[in-house]
């Protein structure tokens, strides 16, 4: 198994009054190789999952029950060994790649910097490697825009910057949050071919995070979906989507534009 959430609990300190529980005790597992798409409107505690996952939850939250990641609890472990799995074994695409990226180094540099530290790459192999994953995100004329600066690409190229920041270090696995927000329906779906490929190319373990089950549907292979911090159900993405057992699913199905529900009800005639 290579991530096992068992029993997960987050609540988060307040400056008065007992601390507030935001996730009630989630479970869920994920195989190598697997696509898990977590799915659910604002404020149902997805990034607080993800983030524990990563160990970047802020010094005001508790988390209790575990996160077995290739059998080792992400809970346990001190800050430092945190920053051995960080980028090494899990790697994170973050929902807004304008604000995760640095907006005074050129892309190929911020790619380089982790190789360099990480890896004990030379200046010119970090370089070379950077090009290369640049050209495995699809970018065009990778070798021109290595050197331009976030401001200078597009929305969907700045997140494909993301991804190959993401991938540079190899992670086994790779949590993808919000990844296709505020992209164009064209540049969502390229985003989202490419995370599907890498998945099958090298063996990946993925987890997508999103609001919008319609992009849930198009990779992911099961589906937790959640509500206020509670598994409203989980199973293979095919049976959510097309006989889901809870209420809420059933809303946010009845959501989905006409044309995505449609071929949802061909597929299951």
């Amino acid at each position: 198994m290579m991530l096992s959430v068992q029993d997960l609990r987050v609540s988060f300190a307040r400056e008065y009054g007992d601390p507030v529980e935001v996730i009630h005790g989630i479970s869920v597992d994920l195989e190598k190789g697997e696509t898990l798409g977590i799915v659910g409107e604002s404020g149902s505690g997805k990034s607080v999952l993800s983030l524990a996952t990563m160990g970047l939850l802020p010094r005001t939250a508790r988390a209790s029950g575990k996160i077995l990641l290739d059998g080792e609890d992400i809970l346990t472990m001190s800050e430092r060994q945190l920053c051995r799995v960080r980028g090494r074994k899990i790697g994170m695409i973050f929902q807004e790649p304008m604000t995760a990226l640095n907006p005074s180094m050129r892309v190929g540099a911020q790619i380089a910097e982790g190789l360099r530290l990480n890896r004990a790459l030379s200046r010119r192999d970090a370089r070379a490697e950077a090009l290369r994953l640049l050209e495995m995100v699809q970018i065009p004329r990778a070798a021109e825009r290595i050197d331009s600066f976030p401001h200078e690409m597009s929305g969907g190229q700045r997140q494909r910057v993301g991804i190959a920041i993401a991938l540079a270090l190899e992670p086994e696995l790779l949590i993808a949050d919000e990844p296709t927000t505020a992209l164009d329906v064209t540049v969502q779906a390229e985003v989202l071919g490419i995370l599907d490929e890498l998945v099958s190319e090298l063996g990946i373990s993925l987890v997508l995070i999103s609001h919008d089950l319609g992009v849930i549907a198009r990779i992911a292979d099961r589906t937790l979906v959640m509500y206020r911090g509670d598994e409203m159900e989980q199973g293979e993405t095919e049976q959510v989507l097309r006989r889901p057992s809870h209420e809420y699913t059933r809303k946010l199905i009845s959501a989905l534009p006409g044309r995505v529900r449609a071929s949802l009800e061909m597929s299951d005639g």
